[in-house]
């Protein structure tokens, strides 16, 4: 599968020497002042009142005490990470209080290879945490603080499946060390995929799904920190960011963060806090992103939606179903035509690769049967596929 050149940057961030600061014009309540007085305006019958210069209307009013008072009662919910590696140096993260038995949520590229994390909270208190589990497929760690539980203000994870594109979200973190940021944006998308931190056995990665993509600004730091609903729910959990720079160049937010989704916290957690693994799905093939008009052509495909199949592991439960992958040369390097396009699962329309995966990670364990519907010739086929267990790292 090609690469394209727009690099995606996890938002941990290294102590950076240099920062740049900004500031936000502030909404600003105010009226024009009328020369005459009450009294002179009504003797003259022609005179008229000039319009206030800047107010605020009703809803912007509403929005922003909502806003307020969504900061004040989740920050102190909120965590700065200082953490120390010995092969990465220092660097910084974000995360979020879950229970008042001392778990907290991070990124687990925030704490990879960690020695030692300090814990900073709201209130000043700074504790040192201890990883006690971690999930490499959605990029999740659990970290655990040993302090009074009058400290611990858990968050409340929301339900991811009912946030709807254009819905205003919330960002709270520490971008570039600047402790409790609060940014504002909407949810761009649903249902985006990444690359996972685990590498298969041909040294791919495994993809990561049901990410939610939003414009919320999403600088290095907050990594690990919450994603909200105005409800101040936990939506998300912010993972990376896109930019056109490089991690020599100067990172900065291009509008385009992606968070996992609350839903995929949800069924990772329980297992994390209990130190043991999450075992996800597996269908054992890769496929294409999407399609475009010229690669459906080229592969004699009647349609460019569905998910194309481009390898399927041997003796993995795809191949064992009988789905097959492309194996005739076509005018594009390592597209095969002859596989066959996933248009469906269960009954439910796939368009596109992330649709699938997202679908098989929020409803399918491994063990379960999944109904795979193709079109192979021009024929559609429904092949029943038992899903398996993703193998260990690099297997």
């Amino acid at each position: 599968m090609k690469k394209t050149n727009t690099r995606l940057i996890l938002a941990a961030s290294v102590l950076i020497l240099a920062m740049t600061a900004c500031s936000l014009p502030g909404l600003i309540a105010s009226s024009s002042t009328i020369g005459e007085s009450e009294t002179q305006v009504a003797e003259t019958a022609d005179s008229t009142v000039a319009p206030p210069t800047s107010f605020i209307v009703p809803d912007e009013v509403l929005l922003q005490d909502v806003l307020v008072q969504l900061y004040q009662n989740i920050s102190p919910g909120v965590v700065s990470l200082q953490v120390y590696s010995d092969t990465t140096g220092s660097g910084l993260g974000s995360g979020f209080v879950i229970d008042k038995e001392g778990h907290i949520i991070t990124n687990y590229h925030v704490v990879q290879d960690a020695t030692d994390i300090e814990v900073h909270f709201q209130s000043g208190l700074k504790v040192y945490g201890q990883v006690i589990g971690q999930d490499l497929d959605s990029d999740i760690a659990v970290i655990k603080v040993d302090v009074d539980p009058d400290e611990l203000v858990p968050l409340v994870i929301g339900d991811s499946d009912q946030i709807r594109v254009g819905q205003t979200v919330v960002a709270i973190g520490n971008p570039y060390g600047l402790t409790s940021t609060m940014t504002v944006g909407i949810v761009s998308a649903r249902g985006r995929t990444l690359e996972s931190i685990r590498q298969t056995g041909s040294g791919n990665f495994f993809s990561a799904g049901d990410l939610i993509q939003t414009d919320a600004t999403i600088n290095p730091g907050n990594s690990g920190g919450p994603l909200l609903n105005l409800s101040g729910e936990v939506i998300g959990i912010n993972r990376a960011i896109q930019t056109g720079g490089s991690l020599t160049a100067t990172v900065s937010n291009t509008g385009i963060g992606f968070a996992v989704s609350s839903n995929i916290l949800s069924m990772v957690i329980p297992a994390l806090t209990r130190g043991e693994t999450y075992s996800y799905p597996y269908l054992g093939l890769s496929s294409l992103p999407s399609l475009t008009l010229t690669e459906a052509d080229l592969l004699g495909l009647p349609q460019a939606t569905g998910a194309y199949i481009l390898e399927i592991v041997p003796g993995g439960p795809a191949d064992q179903a009988g789905l097959q992958a492309g194996s005739e040369t076509t005018g594009i390097t390592g597209l095969f035509a002859g596989g066959d396009l996933i248009i469906g699962v269960d009954g439910e329309e796939v368009l596109q690769f992330s649709q699938l995966l997202s679908y098989m990670m929020l409803n399918k364990q491994p063990g379960d049967e999944m109904t795979v519907t193709v079109l192979r010739n021009g024929e559609e086929m429904n092949f029943t596929v038992i899903l398996g267990e993703r193998p260990p790292n690099g297997g």
